[in-house]
């Protein structure tokens, strides 16, 4: 699997973090050198390469106004300090695919496209999959304008320093168009095909989950001087929140977590003034997620503000079955991960994803991993799911 292996190879030192992992921030110096890789390797393909109003990345086989197309990839940018397999694994195997499928000789009848989706992550601005929810009009232009980054940068901001157009950002019925059919590689973000002893398996579904800001208000004060019934602390309720999501969820058989918080002013001599705290939250069933966040509202005061949002979705049945069988029989499995193919599937295309085991089990973190035998595997994989969308189009 030479060209995989090239290709992983070439990128496996961009945005490495001293402290482990990879730090791959949307529209930062290691996601624009990532783009410019993938410009590159379209190029040297003789795909067809543009970039649309909302920074995704596209390269194309083929005629993409021909017809709608089968169109494959993921993500390049990275949570902090995360693992090398999440969003780019998808990308360089889609690449690898595309080898595959031309070195077997086949000459698609439909266009067949690789797509680089701008911040899914959400790692910078705190909204994930950005770059597919502003294509399919899940995310309103000013909202997505209007997100900052710890600093205090918009992602206009960001925009405009990497020499790109916010006035664009929208929705994008052109190149919705162009996409018949998604199918997304990825890492699984768990153990089951572990269990199940398979190096690919096929997603049925993607459970709901969401992120929500909880912002809490005090009074800043001396730390040394200030007697405790006199204090307005902000934490004593970010300590509730955090205490209070995990019997939430517990109850309700859903997952719940605070992986982020910002105290302000954060001086460690000084009682807080303010403190914001980001819950995710997912479940099972979509009204056991939002049951649990009102629970946690009312029990700790704060203000709530809902940064994003994905129901519950299907992919395609029949492109899922169809998958299934062309990969001799692969697993079936949910999960409570949020990718671009799930935006996609809730905007009305057929979309599916094929997961490649991951040994560990971890995920956004420098544990992830996933053999190289099984990174074959899965460029197979999809070669095959690929090939099998190809066909079903000429019926």
């Amino acid at each position: 699997m030479t060209t995989f292996d090239q290709m992983w190879d070439a990128i496996a030192e961009v945005g490495r973090d001293p402290r482990g992992g990879y730090t791959r921030d949307a529209w930062s110096a290691a996601d624009l050198e990532l783009r410019e890789w993938f410009r590159q390797e379209a190029h040297r393909r003789g795909l067809a390469y543009h970039e649309d109003r909302n920074g995704n990345q596209w390269a194309w086989w083929g005629d993409p106004d021909a017809a709608p197309g089968v169109v494959t990839g993921s993500h390049l940018d990275s949570v902090r300090r995360g693992g090398a397999y999440d969003g780019p694994l998808g990308v360089v195997s889609a690449l690898a695919a595309i080898d595959t499928l031309r070195e077997s000789g086949i000459r698609p009848v439909r266009p067949v496209g690789v797509v680089v989706f701008a911040d899914e992550e959400g790692a910078r601005f705190g909204v994930p999959c950005v770059g597919s929810r502003l294509l399919t009009g899940a995310l309103h232009p000013d909202a997505a304008r209007a997100l900052a980054d710890d600093d205090g940068v918009t992602l206009a901001d960001a925009l405009r320093r990497a020499g790109r157009d916010p006035g664009g950002l929208g929705r994008d019925e052109e190149t919705l168009r162009r996409i018949g059919v998604f199918v997304e590689l990825h890492v699984e973000q768990g153990r089951s095909l572990v269990h199940h002893d398979a190096p690919v398996g096929v997603a049925s579904g993607i459970r709901p989950h969401g992120r929500w800001r909880f912002d809490f208000r005090g009074r800043a004060d001396h730390a040394g001087t200030t007697r405790l019934e006199d204090r307005d602390d902000p934490m004593l309720p970010f300590a509730r929140l955090v205490c209070a999501a995990r019997d939430a969820a517990r109850r309700r058989g859903a997952l719940a977590t605070v992986g982020r918080v910002r105290v302000d002013p954060g001086n460690a001599n000084a009682i807080p003034g303010a403190v914001s705290a980001w819950l995710d939250a997912r479940g099972p069933a979509e009204a056991a997620v939002h049951s649990l966040v009102e629970e946690l509202a009312e029990a700790t005061g704060g203000r709530v503000t809902r940064e994003s949002w994905s129901p519950a979705v299907e992919f395609d049945r029949a492109l899922r079955d169809r998958l299934a069988e062309a990969l001799g029989g692969a697993p079936v499995l949910d999960t409570g991960a949020g990718h671009d193919a799930g935006i996609l599937a809730a905007a009305g295309i057929p979309s599916a994803m094929v997961f490649v085991r991951n040994p560990t089990g971890i995920s956004h973190s420098p544990e992830e991993h996933a053999e190289r035998a099984d990174c074959h595997a899965g460029v197979r994989a999809l070669s095959a799911a690929l090939r099998s969308a190809l066909e079903e189009g000429c019926r």
